[in-house]
């Protein structure tokens, strides 16, 4: 996997499929957050939260799901969901 910083926010590239995923600034923040970071998916809406306090926790909530399945769909994360 390769994370590359770019103004508008990161790409991601995965060297085993060759895809590449690009993140908005926001993206960025999720990305950085997940394990070992954050061990929950709770703990990373969280700390979303505090940086953007005007917006909704149920939005911030889904944004940080779909982005994860983004990524998980993607083979650049592997998403685990509580049993």
């Amino acid at each position: 996997m390769i994370f590359r910083d770019v103004p508008e926010g990161a790409i991601l590239f995965c060297t085993r499929k060759e895809v590449y995923f690009s993140l908005n600034q926001l993206g960025v923040m999720i990305w950085r957050l997940l394990p070992p970071e954050c061990t929950t998916e709770d703990q990373i809406v969280a700390r979303v939260a505090q940086e953007y306090p005007k917006v909704n926790m149920g939005t911030i909530a889904a944004d940080v799901r779909r982005l994860i399945d983004d990524l998980a769909r993607h083979d650049l994360v592997e998403a685990q969901r509580a049993a």
